[in-house]
């Protein structure tokens, strides 16, 4: 096996060590690989140079932003990906690998790996492999940000800011021609995660989110940054392959952790084949 590892040096969990050990981990089971350490401006060209040199596959030890891209960037028909755990959240290693560190997961990734096709979501063009949440509780993505960074003043004006939003910008949805509803915000889980779903499921789990006083949508942007947000008395759960979302404004959005701002009109659909994760044999 012939592998590329890029380290983010940078990220939440990796640390200044994470390259050496990484060498040290490639030599310990004999496998040919070069590590790149880039900065953090430099990673999405990276990924994309090690890709074009079509290595057997690429480790990724970064956060929650960077996994998904690089999945994103190889595709299907790319190199495997291997998205370690060097993040804070680590929603798609955890997925795939468990709770474990980036270098137990590399080691086991090494010692026996073998490729998964993994299935995923797509909201206007952007992949997700996890879950997607759509609407103002996802304001609540920053709020959280601010507060791992130690930021109490910036976090508390974030979620200030996140109740003050609440309700402004209603969803309107329509799942799989299904008649068209009305909610706060619509979350949307992959088949690697789902507690509803086969692992083999041909379709994306959905929930309506609709909390109805500014005590709900407190409780909701709470249980969203814990995951626990399924559990919610406000949560209508179904199953959906295409979609279209459109609200009155842009849209606030958190893809598999990461938060983002997506236009006032998105469309869903269920993503059969999305990448190929190098992952220990079963």
């Amino acid at each position: 096996m012939r592998v590329e590892v890029i380290v983010n040096t940078a990220s939440g969990s990796v640390g200044k060590d994470a390259p050496a050990q990484a060498e040290a981990i490639l030599a310990e089971h004999g496998v040919e690989g070069q590590v790149h350490a880039p900065t953090e401006r430099e990673l999405t060209a990276c990924i994309r140079a090690a890709i074009e040199r079509r290595p057997d596959a690429i480790l990724i030890v970064a956060g929650d932003g960077t996994a998904r891209a690089a999945a994103e960037m190889s595709g299907p028909d790319g190199p495997m990906i291997a998205p370690l755990p060097g993040g804070t959240m680590n929603m798609l290693p955890h997925a795939l690998y468990g709770a474990i560190s980036w270098p137990e997961a590399m080691a086991a990734c090494l010692k026996n790996g073998e490729a998964r096709m993994i299935s995923g979501g797509e909201v206007s063009g952007r992949l997700f492999f996890v879950a997607a949440i759509l609407g103002s509780p996802a304001l609540w993505a920053t709020a959280r940000e601010a507060a791992r960074a130690g930021r109490a003043d910036l976090a508390l004006m974030r979620a200030r800011r996140a109740l003050r939003q609440a309700f402004s910008t209603r969803l309107r949805y329509v799942l799989d021609g299904r008649p068209k509803g009305k909610t706060e915000a619509l979350s949307l889980m992959c088949p690697l995660v789902s507690a509803d779903l086969h692992a083999d499921e041909q379709a994306l789990g959905a929930a309506a989110v609709d909390p109805s006083n500014a005590l709900d949508i407190f409780r909701l942007g709470v249980s969203t940054v814990t995951g626990n947000w399924r559990n919610d008395p406000s949560v209508i759960v179904g199953r959906c392959r295409v979609g279209k979302v459109w609200a009155g404004g842009r849209i606030p959005a958190i893809l598999d952790g990461e938060p983002v701002r997506l236009d006032d009109t998105v469309s869903i659909r269920f993503r059969p084949k999305a990448f190929r994760a190098l992952v220990p044999a079963a």
